[in-house]
Order: structure tokens, then C-alpha cells, then sequence
């Protein structure tokens, strides 16, 4: 039985709910590439699949609307797979398991991919439906966005005729986003020595954390799991010497840290002392972050004795020498628009390796040379504690364009319908708007989409109600271009 059937717009939901059956985190998008390929097949309409499993799909215009100029419908198929600790979840095989609890949907245990699942499901019902009005469509589904826009890097843009881009990739209802920053990902490794040792071993662990959107809330004042964990071990260090075994945190270069682990050996006495620092540690914590993260709990948990490799002194101080200095969190704000960040830094994933600390990195602005300065810092100090430094997934800004005839279109609908302005602003996450533009001179784009709260965490919820005003806002935009 679908969990979403009575839900308004029906053909919505149940796209939606279709998506949610086939396993599609990011590198992982045959299956449902190969879904939308059937979809085009069984509507009969014309489509192209490229070797990435990008997916375009062409729907000729409706009677009335053969000389309107083509629109792209933009989405990506991918999805942040985040799970909740102990969950048996396994993204590349199991279904995720909808809930419905007032006006809102959600996934038991798992993030739910409302971004972007819910553009590539109001791209089907559009491209279903031969009642609508509408100029010719060309619906691009992308892959690998969440990874660095991958999909949309690779995609060969020569086909596409449309100078009109909407992006239906953004998670707040009622603005309209018309410029987002530029990003990259940054990876540094740090090499690192070991030498057995034998000694009591103790877990350290930083939970509780709301984590997040590395670009949409960076400047939500939410704490970074891996750079407390780092904090915590500097200053652990009065309290008894100990060295370290074991260290990661982070699942997602674009998502904040909400948990970070080590393991440590140190004496009885000095472990029972930083166990105990511990709860004075996350008092402190709770306090600092009192309205934006008080949930943090740092523990240090006993585990027996035991001989294990850990770092030699040298390298332990390389590591946390890296980790505290490291460039995390809001680096400048815009000065011509209140509240934008302008560049941003979320060290994502860390692991320590036998050979290596790594860290994986979100860098954005919507400045190129600014990027280019924190890419460069990073660089500089890995390279300076003797590691190697690399950018992977460089994707441009989308610059606000001052003469879009769309903006003032869809600003006009909004008007309309719901008698208010709608905000138009310029974004700090990174959309796939650049790309296009980049590669189609003189695209006119703008991305909206309906509520989404705690995307790329296990809290994610999309809200029905907003679903559907978003639904009939985009019908009505579409009727409107003639």
C-alpha cells in the first residue's frame, strides 16, 4: 500500500514515492536512470542517457504554445545518504521507509532525498500529462550533484535549445533564488608515522550534533563534530598523556559533522581524569552553543587493555596542529547583501588511514578569487605539515544577472497568486544554475522549490502543503511563458 496515496498532487507523490523504492545516492544512479530511461520509453517520449547516466527528456509544446520559447526543467537524481547510528539501512539495496506525520514526510532513520527527489518527481507528472499548457519542455536530470556537481560537469549541453533555465533544487517556498556560490572540494593527506603500543584504550566520541547543509547553514552557528574532537584532545592533554589510536568524522564533505571518534591509550588514572574533563568539556560546549547546537555530548568510554598502533609523537601533534588550525566555518560575508555569506569552509570527512590523516572539504564563495585564497590557505598549510593538497569538483559561481526578462515573469505569478513579493536572493549553497550557464551563453535562470527542513540529516522532512502551492506556482509560470 503507498504510504503517500490521498496526498495532493497525487502523480507528485507518487513519482516521489517511486524514486524513494530505488537506491540513488550519489555514484550509485544506474538504477534510477535506467527508471526515468522507461518512463521516456513508456510515454514515448524522445530522450537522451549519456555514459554519466545523466538523463534528458524532451516533451514538444502544447497546442497554443509552438512558437513560446523552450524551458529546461533542471534537477538531479542523487541523494545525500546519511543514517542514523545503528540504523541496518543499506542505501545500495533497501528501500527507504516513508512516514507521514501531519504536514509533514519523512524517512525512518535515514535522510529522506527530498533534495532533489521531489524536482524529478515534478518533472514526471509534468511530462506525463498531456492537459497541461506549456511551452516545449526539456527536463535535465543530473547525477552526482551532491558530490560536486559532477553530473551536470560532464553533461554535453549541445543538444538543449532552451535559453530559459527553472532549477528546481532549492528548499525554502516563496523565494526565488537568482545567483549561488561557486565551489570545490578540497582533499588534503597528511602522512603519518605509528608505533605500537600496549595500554589501557579508551573511546572518545562527539554526538548529539544538528549537523547540516554545509553551505544553507554554515551560518546557523552549528559546531563541526571532527574540529571539537580535535579541541577536546588538545586539551585533554592536561589532564594525562595518552596517544592516539583512532580518529574519523564526517560522512559528507557537504554536510556539517554531526559525530566524530577516536580511540586513545593512556593509564588507567589518565584515562579515568580525561573521562572525567569529558563532562566538564561538554558543559562548556552546551554553553557556547547555547540556541544553535546545545545537544553536544562528548564521553570517553573505557574499553580494556590492549596493544594497538598509534601515532608517533611527532605526527600526533601534526594531526591536531592541522585539525585546530584548519579554516572551518564563515571566512567573509557579502558586502552588498545583507546576511549572504560570501565564502565558507566545511571540513566534511576525516579519517585517519595507516599512512594518512585525510580530509575531504566543502570550499565555496561566490567570488572566484576568494575560493581560490582559502583553496590556496589550505594548500599551504598541509603543505607546510608535509602533506599533499588536491581540489576535486571545481564548479563556478552563478552570477546574478541584472537583465533576466524571467525573473521579473515568475515575480509576476508570485504576485498574482499569492499577493505578496517573493524574495529574490542570491544563495551560498552551490546549484547546478552555473554549470548551464557556463555552458549556455545568455541562459536565463532561476531555482525555487517547496519547504525542506534538516536536508542531508536524518532529521530531513518535506512539507506536503508546500509541495502542492509550488506545484500550482510552477503550472501557472509555465502557462504564463507565451
Amino acid at each position: 500500500m503507498s504510504v503517500l496515496e490521498n496526498l495532493q498532487p497525487e502523480r507528485v507523490f507518487h513519482y516521489f514515492e517511486e524514486i524513494t523504492k530505488i537506491p540513488h545516492g550519489s555514484g550509485n544512479t544506474r538504477e534510477i536512470s535506467d527508471y526515468l530511461v522507461s518512463f521516456a520509453k513508456e510515454h514515448g517520449l524522445r530522450y537522451i542517457q549519456d555514459e554519466s547516466n545523466n538523463v534528458i527528456l524532451f516533451k514538444p509544446a502544447a497546442k497554443g504554445y509552438e512558437n513560446a520559447p523552450t524551458v529546461m526543467l533542471q534537477g538531479h537524481m542523487d541523494m545525500v545518504c546519511e543514517k542514523e547510528p545503528g540504523s541496518s539501512h543499506d542505501f545500495t539495496r533497501d528501500a527507504l521507509k516513508l512516514q507521514v506525520e501531519g504536514n509533514y514526510i519523512s524517512a525512518q532513520g535515514t535522510t529522506l532525498g527530498g533534495d532533489d527527489g521531489i524536482a524529478v518527481a515534478y518533472g514526471l507528472a509534468l511530462l506525463e500529462d498531456d492537459t497541461l499548457e506549456h511551452p516545449a519542455l526539456e527536463v535535465v536530470i543530473t547525477v552526482d550533484e551532491e558530490i560536486g556537481l559532477l553530473g551536470a560537469t560532464a553533461l554535453d549541453a549541445s543538444p538543449l535549445q532552451a535559453k530559459c533555465l527553472i532549477n528546481l533544487d532549492s528548499e525554502e517556498e516563496g523565494y526565488l533564488w537568482a545567483g549561488c556560490a561557486g565551489g570545490m572540494t578540497a582533499v588534503s593527506e597528511l602522512p603519518v608515522r605509528y608505533q605500537e603500543e600496549t595500554n589501557e584504550k579508551w573511546k572518545v566520541t562527539v554526538s548529539g550534533l544538528a549537523g547540516g547543509h554545509s553551505g544553507a547553514e554554515i551560518d546557523k552557528n552549528r559546531a563541526n563534530a571532527t574540529l571539537l574532537l580535535a579541541r577536546f584532545l588538545k586539551e585533554a592533554k592536561e589532564q594525562g598523556a595518552y596517544a592516539i589510536s583512532e580518529l574519523n568524522g564526517g560522512l559528507k564533505d557537504n554536510a556539517i559533522p554531526r559525530t566524530a571518534n577516536a580511540l586513545i591509550l593512556a593509564g588507567k588514572e589518565e584515562g579515568n581524569a580525561i573521562a572525567a574533563y569529558a563532562k566538564v568539556f561538554t558543559e562548556a560546549l552546551k554553553k557556547e552553543y547555547t540556541g544553535s547546537d546545545e545537544g553536544i555530548c562528548v564521553t570517553v568510554e573505557a574499553q580494556g587493555i590492549g596493544t594497538e598502533p598509534v601515532l608517533h609523537p611527532v605526527s600526533q601533534e601534526k594531526v591536531l596542529f592541522f585539525l585546530l588550525q584548519y579554516p572551518n566555518g564563515i571566512q567573509k560575508m557579502c558586502g552588498f547583501m545583507d546576511g549572504l555569506v560570501e565564502t565558507s569552509c566545511n571540513l566534511g570527512i576525516t579519517n585517519l588511514t595507516p599512512k594518512a590523516l585525510v580530509g575531504s572539504a566543502s570550499v565555496r564563495s561566490s567570488v572566484g578569487s576568494a575560493k581560490k585564497a582559502l583553496a590556496d590557505k589550505i594548500a599551504y598549510l598541509t603543505e607546510f605539515l608535509g602533506g599533499d593538497f588536491q581540489i576535486e569538483g571545481d564548479y563556478p559561481s552563478w552570477e546574478y544577472k541584472q537583465d533576466s526578462a524571467l525573473r521579473p515573469l515568475m515575480v509576476e505569478v508570485f504576485r498574482e497568486m499569492y499577493h505578496r513579493e517573493p524574495e529574490v536572493k542570491v544563495i551560498h549553497a552551490g546549484l547546478e544554475c552555473g554549470l548551464f550557464y557556463e555552458k549556455i551563453p545568455g541562459l536565463d535562470c532561476v531555482s525555487l522549490g517547496p519547504d525542506m527542513q534538516n536536508i542531508h540529516t536524518t532529521e530531513e522532512k518535506l512539507s506536503v502543503s508546500s509541495v502542492e502551492r509550488v506545484w500550482e506556482y510552477l503550472l501557472a509560470v509555465l502557462k504564463k511563458i507565451k
